[in-house]
């Protein structure tokens, strides 16, 4: 298999693998309001829509060894300034939620801590195959692809703590501290790789 199919086949897994999440974690939210299970949700979506639209891009301007360099370039700008702008938006409403929010009575994380599990594996998978695959066939957006897998890896891991400590320990000091820190960290991650998006796509 070549490794533009290759490329294609593994975005178009990340979309699918990505998709339940949001969905999960959101209807989670019916019986939960820990405040990084909230902001987790919102970076799900957000990274969910930037998956997808790396997808067709990379679709777009790898149909053929022909297609215009600077319709690409204009492409993959254009559609990295939209993300960009979303998830710093996304970061700083959550920053704001986090001061916000109750600190009693999270209630039900367990939907979001399973998930957060689960996408530390395989966030973790996605990463090192789109290292693999930028390492044999250089190119832009699975570059980008890999940086953002190891982000939300680390992301994960953290989400997976603070809803832990919530879930054992729900009335806590520690859990309620954990539970801030995760969102605030979250809503950064958020607004860092939004504003380094911005910066890198802006002539």
């Amino acid at each position: 298999m070549s490794s533009r199919k290759s490329g294609s086949r593994t975005l178009l897994w990340s979309v699918i693998m990505s998709s339940p999440g949001p969905l999960v974690v959101g209807l989670g939210l019916l019986a939960g309001r820990s405040s990084t299970q909230i902001a987790d949700f919102i970076r799900r979506s957000s990274e969910l829509l930037a998956i997808i639209m790396s997808f067709v891009i990379y679709k777009i301007t790898n149909k053929n060894e022909n297609f215009d360099e600077n319709k690409k370039a204009l492409l993959e700008r254009r559609s990295n300034l939209f993300v960009g702008a979303m998830m710093c938006l996304g970061g700083a409403f959550m920053l704001i939620l986090a001061f916000l929010s109750e600190v009693s009575d999270k209630g039900n994380v367990i939907p979001g801590l399973a998930i957060a599990v689960m996408g530390v594996i395989a966030n973790t998978i996605f990463w090192r195959r789109y290292t693999a695959l930028n390492k044999a066939e250089p190119n832009a957006i699975l570059a980008v692809q890999a940086r953002l897998y190891f982000a939300k890896s680390l992301v994960d891991f953290c989400v997976t703590i603070a809803l832990l400590s919530v879930a054992l320990a729900p009335e806590s000091m520690i859990s309620v501290l954990l539970d801030f820190i995760g969102s605030i960290i979250v809503a950064l991650y958020l607004i860092r790789c939004g504003f380094k998006t911005i910066r890198e796509n802006i002539k």
